[in-house]
């Protein structure tokens, strides 16, 4: 695990207060995009100042329900260190999130998610193709994970790491999709643009007529370009995201009492 830095208490205070309000607000964005499964997926994060620890959701709470004071806190063993909701949380997100959390440092957030889109291009042979510039986004970039069954055996989560390899996206076959970044927001960007890749090439596909596929070349200058971005737009996007969810609906900002 790398070093964190340590920081002030106000500032530690104030890091983790922001971090699960982040991290409650991807869930709301998770619902109003549609990229849900009930309450099936889960969205983590790693507690600042405390690398081993990682915030997720409650299962049992749709994720339009999630806010910054229900979330559960983790320990590295699966340990439930606050569980505000007493609902506990489903044993596939610890494997698959402390498998991503543990192994890379740069993961501070998780995102897995199981849309429709998502599963039926993990369920194609030749998975996410280039035909669009938001799928040049992920070109030699996205890993691929073969179905093991559902993921509740703690020795998957060594070949789950293996097949996200120095990635930020990972494609579980048969299964659904993974972002991970070094803020909730670049991991949201990456996933809501994985979603949009997916649902253009299956939309693609379903007309049945020949595609006209970028030049390999272009698809790789668009994928640099993208890496040169990334971590620099999502900021921007994150606060239009924010400003957006406090029009509607801004309990997700609700803090647990101590904070």
């Amino acid at each position: 695990m790398a070093r964190i830095p340590k920081l002030d208490p106000d500032a530690l205070h104030a890091a983790r207060a922001q971090m699960r309000i982040d991290l409650a607000a991807c869930h709301r964005l998770a619902a109003q995009f549609g990229m849900t499964d009930l309450i099936y997926t889960h969205i983590s994060a790693r507690v600042p100042g405390a690398p081993d620890q990682f915030l997720i959701n409650p299962f049992g709470l749709l994720f339009d329900e999630v806010r910054a004071d229900n979330l559960v806190t983790v320990g590295p063993e699966g340990e439930l260190l606050d569980d505000p909701t007493g609902l506990g949380i489903n044993r596939a997100g610890f494997v698959i999130h402390s498998a991503v959390h543990q192994a890379r440092p740069d993961a501070v957030c998780v995102m897995h998610t199981h849309t429709l889109a998502g599963v039926a291009v993990s369920a194609l042979r030749d998975g996410l193709l280039p035909y669009t510039q938001h799928a040049a986004r992920f070109h030699g970039r996205i890993g691929y994970h073969a179905y093991e069954g559902v993921a509740v055996e703690l020795d998957e989560r060594a070949r789950l790491v293996r097949d996200l390899g120095p990635h930020k996206a990972l494609m579980l076959r048969n299964h659904g999709l993974l972002t991970c970044g070094a803020t909730v927001a670049e991991a949201f960007e990456l996933m809501f643009f994985l979603e949009f890749a997916c649902r253009a090439q299956l939309q693609i596909q379903a007309t049945g007529q020949a595609v006209a596929i970028p030049d390999r070349g272009a698809i790789e200058r668009a994928a640099q370009t993208f890496d040169r971005a990334a971590g620099r737009s999502s900021p921007r996007l994150w606060q239009a995201l924010l400003r957006g969810l406090d029009q509607t609906d801004p309990t997700y900002r609700h803090l647990p009492a101590a904070h």
